[in-house]
């Protein structure tokens, strides 16, 4: 047993399951519980042990009853007891009845926990693979999904949904199979004592499962609209909680605790509705079992009366009919809990099945290292249906080149640099790497090829080392520390106590805008791409942020091709080719002197820049940068 389960350890150390999609709910539960095929099949084994020990657990009684106070002969299938040394006395039966009670007890309670050790071990490795399953899907899906999304109500199902699954794996569903194999067991030995009472006792369970799959629907509809006023609840804290400055810089609690306070009331009300539906399904059940209970009292004390049937019989009687309609009781209050794991179940495979995503062909091959020579071939490309952002753009970008991009605000500047990496695809036309169709390469090896500077750097939680090593884990502390001193950095991450294992906060909101900027450049420099894309860099820094950021670009841009997206156009002036874009076209290109000499857009932009400029000591600020 413990070697299994240190096997399963290392299997959910692994990579995750990358299953096909699952095309209905059945085929993706198969698919999650097939590779513990081996621990299904020793809770089952547990589960028939604990029913057959359950089953036995009244004839002890019976034995008293009948045999012993009763003076009753033994059944054909106990008179193996008469042989045994204990004799026939009176006493001595008793003391096997109740020995065999106490024996029946304990071979259940062991076989129960082996049902609940293995069946939660089941439910936790299931839950771990769903996870694991989702995130790695979620990951891979192309970021026009992000754009029409949530995240916290993606972070709701993964967390939540899943949650439901595994309670349902580990508690309901071990029930309901107990509940099952008792029910067969039951009526086998009720059919055995009295067929015929046995029918008129149960007659009442197909009405009784009748209602409760009519009402299955409607239950499984009002879980359906808790779950989905949860999943709003939870994103609107998201949201506010990620937001947390923004609130606190324009004072909006208030707004924000009406919003929460709208959703959470509405989620408190359709569970109230929920819960309305749910509660009839008990006492209506119990009231039918309780006529069919009282049938039986009567009719059974009339065949005792009559000596059709012994007071033992009826006891062993009673107390199956107890056991029977006990699971029936059982699954009418599990309905609630069957509806929610439906739901949640209904919610991850709409996940699953999302297929926004970035597609990499069968034999894509690794582009190795790239010159970084950029071509694209009259690329068309929309985020929504036909509302074009690019609209049949030619660029031609050579190896080492430092190239600016420009124009105004909506464009389609940033939607070029997020082509390159396949962030997104295009919907017509292509782009070529080193004369390679990027979509021959694959994901991995391409986005290694290249490196990122965005207007906001974004950190994860975690050590100034970890964040610069982030682009290249394997990169050594010497390699790091390099990184850092090229990028203006070293000086003040030295100047914390920890040093380059100073933690920052989430989203390195302990740090400053420019010291961000220099984190991320640092880590551009230690990923060591051919190609890097700098997107507004300095777009938000004050005039000594971006003069520190602005040495530290000089340093990684050597030697690379680089594309620098901006709207300030002193930062490439001295870019070796500048491409003006308009409404999702090209609208000019040449370098800064011959867009200034056209005196068409790019002259407008830049003279209106230059008449803004911040002056320190009278003369402009020189935010250039120089190749």
């Amino acid at each position: 047993m413990g070697a299994d389960l240190k096997e399963r350890y290392a299997q959910a150390l692994a990579d995750p399951p990358v299953a096909p999609p699952a095309t209905s709910l059945s085929s993706l539960v198969l698919g999650l519980v097939k590779p513990y095929w081996t621990w299904l099949a020793i809770i089952f084994l547990a589960m028939l042990a604990e029913t057959g020990m359950s089953l036995a657990t009244p004839w002890p009684l019976k034995v008293i009853i009948d045999n012993v106070i009763g003076n009753e002969p033994l059944p054909h299938w106990l008179l193996w007891v008469e042989d045994l040394p204990l004799g026939r006395h009176n006493m001595e039966l008793a003391a096997v009845a109740a020995s065999a009670m106490v024996l029946f007890n304990a071979l259940g309670g062991l076989a129960s926990y082996t049902n609940n050790y293995f069946t939660e071990s089941v439910a936790q490795y299931v839950a771990n693979d769903l996870r694991r399953r989702m995130y790695h899907h979620l990951l891979r899906l192309s970021l026009s999904y992000y754009d029409t999304h949530q995240v916290g109500k993606l972070l709701s199902t993964i967390t939540s949904d899943v949650s439901t699954i595994q309670d349902f794996a580990s508690e309901t569903l071990l029930n309901i199979l107990i509940d099952a194999l008792t029910i067969i067991g039951i009526l086998s030995l009720m059919f055995y004592l009295n067929w015929d009472f046995t029918l008129m006792a149960v007659s009442v369970s197909p009405f009784i499962l009748l209602f409760i799959i009519r009402f299955k629907k409607a239950v499984k509809a009002a879980t359906h609209e808790v779950r989905k006023d949860q999943a709003e609840m939870v994103a609107v804290l998201q949201q506010g909680l990620e937001s947390i400055r923004a609130i606190n810089a324009y004072g909006r609690q208030d707004l924000e605790e009406d919003r929460l306070k709208q959703v959470s009331l509405e989620t408190v009300e359709a569970a109230l509705r929920a819960r309305k539906i749910k509660s009839i399904v008990s006492p209506v059940v119990t009231i039918l079992v309780s006529f069919c209970t009282a049938f039986v009292l009567w009719r059974g004390a009339s065949l005792v009366l009559a000596g059709v049937m012994t007071i033992g019989a009826l006891t062993v009687f009673l107390s199956y009919l107890s056991k029977f309609f006990s699971p029936i009781k059982d699954l009418a209050k599990m309905t609630t809990n069957i509806a929610q794991a439906m739901v949640a179940l209904e919610r991850i495979q709409q996940i699953l099945e999302t297929d926004i995503i970035i597609h990499q062909k069968p034999n894509a091959r690794n582009p190795g290292k790239l010159k970084g020579n950029i071509v694209f071939e009259n690329v068309t490309f929309s985020y929504a249906d036909n509302l074009p952002v690019l609209h049949n753009i030619s660029l031609l970008i050579q190896a080492g080149q430092h190239v600016g991009i420009c124009g105004p605000t909506g464009s389609g500047k940033s939607t070029i640099a997020s082509l390159i990496p396949r962030f997104y695809d295009p919907d017509a036309g292509r782009i070529l790497i080193d004369g390679t169709d990027v979509r021959d390469f694959t994901l991995e090896g391409l986005r290694m090829q290249i490196g990122f500077v965005l207007q906001e750097t974004v950190l994860i939680y975690g050590s100034i080392q970890e964040n610069i090593a982030y682009g290249r884990p394997e990169a050594t502390a010497a390699e790091i520390i390099e990184a850092a001193k090229r990028a203006n950095a070293h000086d003040f991450i030295c100047r914390f106590p920890k040093g380059y294992h100073t933690l920052v906060g989430e989203r390195g909101m302990t740090l400053s805008g420019g010291e961000r900027q220099r984190i991320g450049i640092a880590r551009a420099i230690v990923r060591n791409s051919p190609i890097l894309i700098l997107d507004e860099p300095t777009a938000s820094l004050d005039t000594e942020a971006e003069r520190s950021v602005l040495e530290a670009l000089e340093n990684l841009m050597r030697g690379r091709t680089v594309i620098t997206i901006t709207h300030r156009l002193r930062t490439i002036c001295h870019a070796d080719k500048i491409f003006v874009i308009r409404e999702g076209v090209v609208a000019e290109e040449g370098t800064h002197e011959e867009l200034l000499q056209a005196g068409k857009l790019y002259s407008e932009l830049y003279q209106l820049q230059d008449r803004k400029a911040v002056t320190i000591n009278g003369s402009p600020h020189d935010t250039r940068v120089k190749p």
